[in-house]
Parts: structure tokens; C-alpha cells; sequence
């Protein structure tokens, strides 16, 4: 900048004349006035149009609640006026510049230069930064829906698995656009990094619970061994998987309560997930007298249970003879609940229970409770 001072200085300077300076000055004056109050308002407004209509193109729709947010956050007439006033300074600037060189000024435009360089130096910085923050956050808002659209089209990205990519990717981009600015400003990233990797192990140290339950969300989520609205037993707990964020899996269990479980528990115990294949197979017990036929107890039984709507036909259902109890002989009964739901599970057994009892008592066979003898030896 200095360098085109100098031939600012030598071009100005060859004018000699007060008369011809005085008309030089009045030009440089209109001119600029012209190109600042005329010109400058119409190119940026046309300039907008040009951004706004390639960025509307680019993001195709998405991003429109980020980029609605800033325009609340700063209107756009607000920004134009500022990029407007910011122009018309810097000609005025350059106006100032060369009307002292005309009048053999220079040497106060270089005793003024590095106050000046300075303030655009800090200004670029600042307009730069704010530039890249609020890209960073319209980025993050298309990433979330991009990922959003990529969920809807593949059956294989849950909801769960939705939520944490696009929480990593905008994690992610936020991280590097404030890298960006750290080094836009300067800052010496090399000591920030290892105040961060000690500041790292204090916190690792003092909240291992946090980042187990962090860590066994991230496991959860490629693991995927439930998904929102599966039927699931984790440890003593048992219900409907209602969301699963990073850190917790949330729950409802039959009682209507809500049941928070860290996610580093949820890994260490055994998960029964009784959604995941469709159907689920239900196990009863009943018992005849010794003096009952097990074959017609099992044909009765197995008639019952075709016979009740919430009983899948396929597979059928089937009774078999299974043990010698204390009193009775044990049936074993086995049927499926299609979809595998509590209301069934619970709708089939009680109507097993009632149809098999009845049909018992119609074919006299015996249900029998537990008895005991006792006997005392001949002497006492």
C-alpha cells in the first residue's frame, strides 16, 4: 500500500499550479461523491441479488430456518448499509489520500498509515469471523437436514443414529470454523491444544461416569441393539424404549412411569429385545392328575389356543407333556403373539387360562393343587 502511495504522491505532485490543483480537488470530490451516494448502494444491492439468488440455488431449499434466524439476528438492510458505509469510507479514504499527495500532503497519509492498516487489519478480521460463524450455522442447519433427507430415503439409519450423526457433523464443523478463527486472530493453537489435553484429563478423571455413558452411546448407536418404540428388559427394568440420546435411554414401563437408565449401564447388563423379530413366542404351564390322559389333556389345550384371535395360527400352537411335578403331570404350552405386543401377551394367557380351565371341568380332568401326607411312626 505504501508502494502505490509513492506513485500516488509522483503522479499528483506533477500537477504545479494552485489553479489546477484546486480543479483536481473539485474532481476528485464529485467523483467520489458520485461513485459513493449514486453508484456504491446500487452495485451492492445488485450484488445481493446475484449472492442471494446462487446461494437459494445452492442450498435448495434447506438451511431456511438458520438463514431466517440471522435475518431476525441482523436484517438485511442492516448488513447492506453497513457493507455500503464500510465502502463509501474506504473510497473517502482513498479520496483523502490523494488530495494530499496533490498538495504535497504525503507525509502525513504515511505517519497516518499504520493507524489505518491496523484498523482495516482488525476490521477484515472481525467481518471474517462473523462471516464464518454465521456460515457455520446455516452449514450446520443443511447438514441436519441433509441428514434428515438421507434418514428418510435408507430404512437402514435410525432415528437415534439421525440424531447423533448430525449432532458429530455440526460438532464437527462448529469445531473447525472456530479453529479457523483462532487462527484468523492469531492465536497460538499449539499451547491452546495441550492446555486442552490437561484440561482434558481432569475432566476425563473427574467424570468417568459421564464419558462412559458417552462413549456407550456412540457403541449404542452402531450397535443398534433396540430401536425408539421397541418392547425391551434391561436388567430390572422393562417397557417402551421412548428416546435414546447420547448420554441416557429413556423408558416407559407398564406402570406408566418414566424410567431414565446411563447408557454405560445399559451396556453392562443383558438386553432382551422382544420388538425385534416381529412375533414373540409365550410359554405356559398347566398341570393334570396322575389319573388323566396327558394325550386328550393336550389335544383340549391346543384347541383352546387355536381358538383365541390374539394366538399367531403360524406356527401353530402346540402342547406337549414336559415333566412329573409334585402332584401333577406338567403340560407345556407354547404359542406366538403376532405383533409381539404386553396387551397381547398378557389378553392370550388370561384367556388360555379360562378357556383351558373350563374345558377341563367339562372332560372331568383334574387341575390338581398340591398335597402333602403326613405320617408319624407307629411308636409316637
Amino acid at each position: 500500500m505504501t508502494g502505490l502511495g509513492t506513485t500516488l504522491d509522483a503522479l499528483l505532485g506533477s500537477v504545479a499550479t494552485t489553479e489546477a490543483r484546486l480543479a483536481v480537488t473539485a474532481g476528485i470530490l464529485l467523483v467520489t461523491a458520485a461513485v459513493g451516494w449514486l453508484l456504491l448502494p446500487r452495485i451492492v444491492r445488485a450484488g445481493k441479488r446475484v449472492v442471494t439468488g446462487w446461494v437459494e440455488q445452492f442450498l435448495d431449499g434447506r438451511g431456511e430456518q438458520s438463514i431466517e434466524t440471522l435475518r431476525d439476528a441482523v436484517p438485511v438492510s442492516f448488513g447492506l448499509r453497513i457493507l455500503v458505509g464500510l465502502l463509501q469510507l474506504a473510497l473517502f479514504a482513498l479520496a483523502a489520500v490523494a488530495i494530499l499527495s496533490l498538495w504535497g500532503r504525503f507525509s502525513l497519509v504515511v505517519a497516518v498509515l499504520p493507524v489505518v492498516e491496523n484498523a482495516f487489519n482488525v476490521g477484515a478480521r472481525a467481518v471474517l469471523s462473523a462471516a464464518l460463524l454465521g456460515g457455520a450455522y446455516v452449514a450446520s442447519d443443511v447438514l441436519a437436514e441433509y441428514v434428515s433427507d438421507l434418514s428418510d430415503d435408507s430404512d437402514r439409519i435410525t432415528a437415534h443414529q439421525e440424531q447423533l450423526l448430525t449432532r458429530i457433523m455440526q460438532v464437527g464443523l462448529l469445531a473447525i470454523a472456530g479453529i479457523t478463527i483462532l487462527g484468523i486472530w492469531g492465536v497460538n493453537l499449539g499451547g491452546l491444544l495441550v492446555g486442552a489435553g490437561f484440561l482434558g484429563i481432569v475432566l476425563g478423571m473427574a467424570a468417568r461416569q459421564t464419558l462412559g455413558s458417552l462413549i456407550a452411546g456412540f457403541v449404542l448407536m452402531f450397535s443398534r441393539p433396540f430401536e425408539i418404540g421397541d418392547w425391551v428388559e434391561i436388567g430390572d427394568e422393562e417397557g417402551f424404549v421412548t428416546d435414546i440420546t447420547i448420554m441416557n435411554t429413556h423408558m416407559r414401563n407398564f406402570d406408566g412411569e418414566y424410567v431414565v437408565v446411563p447408557n454405560d449401564l445399559v451396556s453392562q447388563q443383558a438386553i432382551t429385545n422382544r420388538s425385534r423379530e416381529g412375533r414373540l413366542r409365550i410359554h405356559m404351564e398347566v398341570g393334570i392328575g396322575y389319573d388323566d390322559d396327558p394325550d386328550e389333556a393336550s389335544e383340549i389345550a391346543e384347541a383352546v389356543l387355536e381358538e383365541i384371535d390374539t394366538i399367531a395360527n403360524n406356527p401353530p400352537p402346540y402342547v406337549i407333556p414336559s415333566g412329573f411335578g409334585d402332584s401333577s403331570i406338567l403340560l407345556d404350552l407354547r404359542f406366538w403373539i403376532d405383533p409381539p405386543t404386553p396387551q397381547a401377551r398378557w389378553r392370550s394367557k388370561a384367556t388360555a387360562v379360562e378357556g383351558i380351565q373350563r374345558r377341563f371341568a367339562e372332560a372331568d380332568i383334574s387341575i390338581p393343587y398340591p398335597q402333602r401326607t403326613v405320617t408319624f411312626p407307629p411308636e409316637t
